[in-house]
């Protein structure tokens, strides 16, 4: 199915423009959402930084059958998180001041917090968004498995993780397991999404590949080397090196 724009079907650059519009100022909304839950403090911090990673990148895949299929409509669409990459990456160096979005999006409260996880997670989206696009289940896999896998590693983690890994006791059971089966779920919920439209034709064996994907993202999310480098880029990275070898 070679989908087109939503909008304007008569006009795939006038229909792209018009999805760019509506999937910004959705992004915007929910980020503006998480800064006041922030800033009135709602939630604890840490909680709120986590919705934050779960929530951003999935809603903006949910806004992807609004473009137009091809390139044209995946550089237009990567325009969302490419503008918070900017974004981000000048709150991180101090050049631009927005204390709410260093709350929402930081565990100490330091700015240039924002220039490693942060940065990497909405680098990912946007890379992943341009390379593979919504037809490829490498995408699925990687912003799936960064979004809510590792979102809920953390949220169910920290409540119910008494029991830690035995080769890294800052991680424990509770979360990985939460981890492969959040990024899994995820995964497979954006299969049949996409499936839908057409962009991608559901099938036992990439159901197979999700599984084999976020059990080895949830083993390298609890890896030592990932809070070392971040595991907002050394899980993206995991499911794409891998994904490239199941998919």
């Amino acid at each position: 199915m070679n989908a087109g724009p939503m909008f304007f079907r008569e006009s795939p650059i006038v229909g792209d423009l018009c999805a760019l519009g509506f999937s910004t100022c959705f992004a915007l909304s929910l980020l503006r959402i998480f800064e006041e839950t922030a800033r009135r403090g709602v939630f604890e911090q840490k909680l709120n930084r986590k919705l934050v990673h779960i929530t951003i990148g999935l809603a903006f895949m949910l806004c992807w059958p609004l473009f137009s299929s091809g390139s044209q409509g995946a550089f237009v669409a990567a325009l969302v998180p490419g503008i918070n990459v900017v974004k981000v990456f000048l709150i991180g160096l101090g050049i631009m001041k927005d204390e709410a979005t260093v709350k929402s999006m930081s565990r100490f409260g330091d700015h240039r917090e924002l220039l490693k996880g942060p940065l990497y997670y909405a680098s990912t989206i946007t890379l992943t968004g341009i390379i593979y696009w919504r037809t490829s289940p490498i995408t699925i896999a990687a912003v799936c498995n960064l979004c809510a896998g590792d979102g809920f590693a953390d949220i169910v983690g920290r409540r119910f993780g008494k029991r830690k890994l035995p080769y890294n006791r800052n991680k424990s059971f509770a979360g990985s397991l939460a981890m492969a089966i959040a990024g899994f779920t995820a995964s497979l919920g954006f299969m049949y999404y996409f499936s839908v439209f057409g962009f991608v034709e559901k099938s036992l064996r990439m159901v197979v590949g999700f599984m084999v994907v976020s059990l080895v993202s949830a083993l390298v999310e609890s890896h030592p080397m990932s809070t070392k480098f971040d595991d907002n880029l050394t899980v993206p990275l995991a499911s794409i090196l891998l994904g490239t070898l199941v998919f």
